[in-house]
């Protein structure tokens, strides 16, 4: 990524004005594999109900057995810290140390694996629902990485139904979220101003529709009903490879080396944006770790040098192409950026993922740091992606903003009416 280029980013990013006031500190090329998850299997965004559990881990890849130390801190529906106290808000304290870590055993990169579960004996439990941000420190205060988590109380019932666009522009590429929010046992008094809503596709943060208030009231319940407002590019399914066995090619590797440690080259990928749709499963982005001969993932998976190659001859101007997905959490930095290599007429990216199955696409990012996601892979309507819908909401004279009620959809039942 060019100074210039990624200077724009920096400073976009930091001063993005509605639901970024806080804005995720990405972590140092050092630390790697952070996985943080709440009540799935997969690393993705937690969002958990009130007494649940969260899982943090993380690899540092440089050798150095730090210590590193963590914080949690509450905020409003646009990321703005809240009004609550810690002591509201946390049983016990936090500022403390993550004691579980482990080092590798028998891989080419040395790594310490860092763990924490919350609640433990010092962080009880939290206590109230809302947004929260989970950051690190090391041992000199510096803050080295942050990840959000969402906590909810189950109060309001969501019901998410997934439609295909109304506007004939865009009916072949569009999906659109359609929800109703009931609740029976708490009364949402003026609703557009005490209720906020959050639409996520694929658990992706980045991408949320954060703006819609609700059409009309029936009974109990509120009404959303949006098209344009509430609709996402279908995208296309997330190519993939898996390496759990670094020494052999196996789904999407081409060709395997070794040299300070295993180099694994991908086939070479072409756009898909003007080809037919081709449903592939896929997991919507996300990653597993493991090594098919290992005993203890976490400890024992090497990390290989992966080799990404695209074919791609449209004019990129001045716009940029990056590998995309959850594995660094959705962020587009100097790690995942394409650079053109005129021997091979391709596009091409090297860079250290732990073994495992990953799912990753090809994105074209402008110079205001917008994300095209679609320019490379394409927009299809049939595409299968998950979304979920968070209902905040703030009663008149509340000091924060509740989260009450989740819902939660899939494409495959899209349907047209």
């Amino acid at each position: 990524m060019s100074r210039i280029f990624a200077t724009t980013l920096f400073i976009i990013f930091s001063v993005l004005p509605a639901f970024s006031q806080i804005v995720e500190k990405v972590e140092p090329p050092y630390i790697s594999t952070i996985q943080f998850r709440g009540a799935t299997d997969l690393s993705q965004l937690p969002v958990i109900r009130l007494g649940g559990q969260l899982q943090l881990s993380f690899d540092a890849l440089n050798g150095e057995e730090e210590d590193y130390y963590y914080t949690i801190t509450h905020h409003d529906f646009d990321w703005s810290p809240s009004d609550l106290s810690k002591s509201e808000y946390i049983d016990g304290f936090d500022d403390v140390r993550i004691d579980t870590y482990q080092n590798s055993v028998n891989t080419l990169q040395i790594f310490s694996h860092y763990e924490l579960t919350i609640p433990n004996r010092d962080t009880r439990a939290i206590e109230k629902s809302g947004n929260y941000l989970l950051s690190i420190f090391n041992s000199d205060g510096e803050l080295v990485f942050t990840r959000k988590f969402l906590v909810i109380e189950n109060i309001a019932s969501v019901g998410v139904e997934i439609k295909r666009a109304r506007d004939l522009r865009v009916i072949e590429e569009k999906q659109v979220v359609h929800f109703t929010i009931n609740s029976p046992n708490l009364l949402l008094v003026n609703p557009k101003q005490t209720v906020k809503t959050l639409v996520l596709q694929n658990s992706n943060l980045k991408t949320a529709i954060t703006d819609l208030v609700p059409q009309y009231t029936m009974g109990n319940e509120l009404i959303y009903r949006y098209d344009k407002e509430a609709s996402f590019g279908g995208g296309n399914e997330f190519l993939a490879f898996d390496n759990k066995d670094e020494r052999s090619a196996t789904n999407g590797v081409r060709s395997i080396d070794l040299t300070d440690v295993y180099e694994n080259y991908l086939y070479t990928n072409i756009p898909r944006y003007n080809r037919p749709y081709t449903y592939n499963p896929d997991i919507n982005g996300n990653f597993v770790v493991r090594n098919v001969d290992a005993r203890n993932q976490d400890l024992e998976a090497e990390y290989v040098r992966m080799h990404f190659n695209l074919q791609y001859y449209e004019d990129l101007e001045d716009k940029e192409l990056h590998i995309y997905g959850n594995f660094n959490n959705w962020t587009i930095d100097g790690s995942t950026y394409m650079k053109y290599d005129p021997k091979s007429d391709t596009y091409r990216n090297e860079r250290l993922f732990k073994q495992g199955f990953y799912n990753y696409k090809y994105v074209v990012v402008n110079r205001d740091g917008s994300i095209d996601e679609g320019a490379v892979s394409g927009d299809f309507w049939q595409t299968e992606n998950d979304y979920t819908v968070i209902v905040y909401f703030r009663d008149l004279g509340a000091r924060y903003d509740r989260i009450i009620g989740t819902g939660y959809a899939n494409s495959t039942n899209i349907s047209n009416n």
